[in-house]
């Protein structure tokens, strides 16, 4: 995904598409972090490895994704009254990422082999609530784009963030970073239909 998401920057056209072109290399980062959990179940590495990758992977998911997402689509967005409704999004995603990491600093952290996936473990007050209000931040800002194309993958991650949500739930296997690689590979190819020709990573229209 991170590869991909190189491709994405070389199609950015405005600055305004920054944003948007850097989440599949933020994707990217949050699997490979995932890397050395997984060699931890494993006994492969150390528990203080193991643990710190832990830590950080719940630092992006819980911490970053909530408001960087809309922040990203509020970018794009050319309308004055629908970027004010993102900044309320934006705001909402702040809250939730705060009501997140704050536990999950405390600790304790337990991550243990769920056999299709890894299943983490922080001590969260009102996670089901905080887990919609998490969905509404990362997924509202694409339903309120005047871009088509960004509300119909809006209407598509909706639906299938709470797919994958309820088959996490009842412990059937999670396909999060599935998602997230078609996610990174269907902005990239939105990059490139817009801006077929690539240019340096950089050298972007102000």
């Amino acid at each position: 995904m991170t590869g991909v998401g190189v491709d994405a920057l070389r199609h950015v056209g405005h600055h305004r598409e920054a944003a948007m072109a850097a989440i599949p290399i933020l994707f990217g980062l949050h699997q490979l972090i995932e890397v050395p959990v997984w060699w931890g179940i494993e006994g492969q590495v150390t528990d203080w490895v193991a643990s710190g990758a832990a830590w950080l992977y719940l630092l992006i998911a819980f911490g970053v994704i909530p408001w960087i997402v809309p922040t990203a689509i509020r970018q794009l967005e050319p309308d004055r009254r629908r970027r004010s409704l993102m900044t309320w999004l934006i705001g909402l995603g702040v809250l939730v990422a705060a009501a997140l990491t704050v536990p999950t600093v405390m600790g304790p952290i337990t991550v243990t082999d769920g056999g299709h996936y890894l299943a983490y473990s922080a001590p969260l007050v009102q996670g089901g609530v905080i887990t919609v209000f998490y969905v509404l931040a990362t997924c509202g800002a694409f339903l309120l784009c005047s871009d088509r194309v960004v509300r119909i993958a809006g209407v598509l991650n909706l639906a299938v963030v709470t797919t994958l949500a309820v088959m996490l739930t009842s412990g059937i296997i999670s396909l999060w970073c599935v998602w997230a690689a078609v996610s990174s590979i269907a902005i990239a190819i939105h990059l490139r239909l817009m801006h077929p020709r690539p240019s340096p990573i950089g050298s972007v229209a102000q």
